[in-house]
């Protein structure tokens, strides 16, 4: 017996999952339940970039077992490569080369049961808060179409919050696992480094800056993506003890009395829209009735520092992927121009510079290693800002015309290693951050942070709220999350265009 849409959408992963095991309906009904969804709400959302319908067809016709036997579920467009199909990226370029193996995220996800249907969109080289690629067009948020869905797991996020798959894969950065769930009223999980392997043809990605996991809709789909794909493999660079339990145990137990430490303050010194810092107080109150200990304090490390690091190791890996592209005989105006202007800066950069801006993340992972002597978690918005209209992720026009005349000139690349740009620099550094400066601490000190479903604003658009933990903390903060979605349920939450009943 088949599932009702509304059933379906009602149903997070781990009951897809029961559901199938039990015989109460069938790995190829409920494909055709999200195939159904798919057509239904992705002329509006644009969520998926490459639909995989006839392998996941022919895949529900083989005996699968496992923690996600017969749940349709969907791949992030970058990292997790499917063999035989390209790894776009949101590129034009990579989306015409087919990958040659399977990555162990795919695999994992596979010997799981999982039945892939298609791959979800994202930024160009996953480069974006936003997703908005050129190649494949934008995505849109399923609360207000007019809005970002976040990035750059953004098509992902879209798709989860919709009701058209029960759980996506993302990857996090800096942030885009956690930006996309603060916009579209999920719960985002961003592991520790090494925690889930990227590759075999990745040994880390941005300097070991960004994780794999998935966006999902509750915690328990959370752990239970954490059991499927956490672990190593053979020639990995790191490698973190399992813990003792599944996750999915883990999560169940009771947290205990925590003592967290929040601000609300950019790290940038950016504004902070009052709807974010309203989340989080309402957030510490919240945590103060079920008896957690929370003040305001914050780690001591220099923001806008850490903003120049980030940006460096941006200009560092854009400029070497595009090299790559190169040696496969793409040109540079087969990029979009913010690929371009970074790929810019970052051939104008020195090894010496790229190598002691990376030694400085030493100093931002010794400031949290202080902090959580004294706190358990540290709590802040997940976004400084709702999620913004489409528009406002534009670059403005007379910036747009400057950049294209200094790369058309080879002035920018030239004028970038005289230092005559550094005020641009720092001027990107800070515009870039103005509405996600909470998230690159934990990327670039390899910490676990997650963006739980609180908010929404008076307009009706989610925001997120972070909590950040310790290396390998990831039990703890599933067992904070799993109490708040008891003491604040988020799980019956729906965008209108759902029609799911609220």
């Amino acid at each position: 017996m088949s599932l009702s849409p509304q059933e379906y959408m009602g149903s997070d992963a781990t009951e897809l999952a029961r559901q199938v095991a039990e015989g109460n309906t069938t790995p190829a009904e409920l494909l055709e339940v999200a195939i159904a969804q798919y057509h239904r709400l992705n002329p509006q959302l644009n969520a998926v970039c490459q639909p995989m319908f006839e392998i996941a067809r022919e895949r529900t016709r083989q005996s699968l077992s496992g923690p996600l036997a017969g749940v349709p579920i969907l791949i992030k467009d970058a990292i997790q490569d499917y063999a035989g199909l390209p790894t776009g990226s949101g590129s034009k370029v990579f989306s015409r080369i087919p990958v040659r193996q399977h990555s162990h995220i795919v695999q994992r996800l596979l010997n799981a049961g999982a039945v892939i249907m298609g791959k979800s969109n994202t930024p160009e080289l996953a480069l974006k808060g936003v997703t908005d690629p050129e190649a494949f067009g934008h995505s849109r948020n399923p609360w207000n179409v007019a809005h970002t869905t976040g990035g750059s797991s953004g098509g992902s996020a879209a798709a989860v919050a919709s009701g058209m798959v029960p759980m996506a894969g993302a990857n996090d950065g800096g942030g885009s696992i956690r930006i996309p769930a603060a916009c579209c009223g999920l719960l985002g999980l961003r592991p520790s480094r090494g925690r889930v392997s990227v590759g075999p043809a990745h040994g880390e990605v941005w300097e070991g800056a960004s994780s794999d996991l998935v966006l999902c809709r509750t915690v328990r789909d959370a752990a239970l993506a954490l059991d499927v794909l956490a672990g190593p493999n053979s020639g990995d660079p790191f490698i973190i003890a399992p813990e003792a339990q599944p996750f999915r145990d883990l999560a169940l137990r009771e947290p205990g009395v925590l003592r967290i430490g929040y601000s609300t303050r950019s790290p940038v010194d950016t504004p902070v829209h009052p709807e974010a810092i309203r989340a989080v107080e309402t957030a510490a109150e919240l945590l103060r009735s079920l008896g957690h200990e929370v003040i305001e304090a914050e780690p001591d490390y220099d923001g806008m520092a850490l903003a120049r690091c980030y940006l460096n190791m941006y200009f560092g890996q854009v400029a070497a992927t595009l090299e790559q592209a190169r040696e496969m005989g793409a040109h540079d105006e087969e990029f979009e121009l913010l690929t371009r202007t970074l790929a810019a800066f970052g051939r104008s950069m020195s090894s010496a510079r790229y190598i002691n801006s990376h030694r400085q993340w030493n100093q931002f992972s010794q400031a949290l290693g202080s902090f959580y002597q004294q706190h358990d978690l540290f709590m802040t918005p997940a976004l400084a800002h709702p999620p913004i209209r489409h528009e406002k992720a534009n670059l403005p026009r007379r910036q747009t015309r400057l950049i294209e005349v200094l790369l058309n000139t080879g002035l920018l690349p030239l004028l970038a290693r005289w230092g005559a740009l550094d005020n641009m620099v720092a001027d990107m550094a800070r515009k870039n951050l103005t509405y996600v400066p909470f998230t690159q601490l934990a990327n670039l000190t390899g910490t676990p942070a997650m963006s739980v479903p609180l908010h929404w604003t008076t307009d009706g658009l989610p925001l997120g709220v972070q909590f950040c933990g310790p290396s390998g903390s990831e039990a703890l903060l599933l067992q904070l999350a799993s109490q708040l979605e008891i003491a604040q349920p988020w799980v019956n939450k729906w965008p209108a265009m759902s029609d799911m009943p609220g």
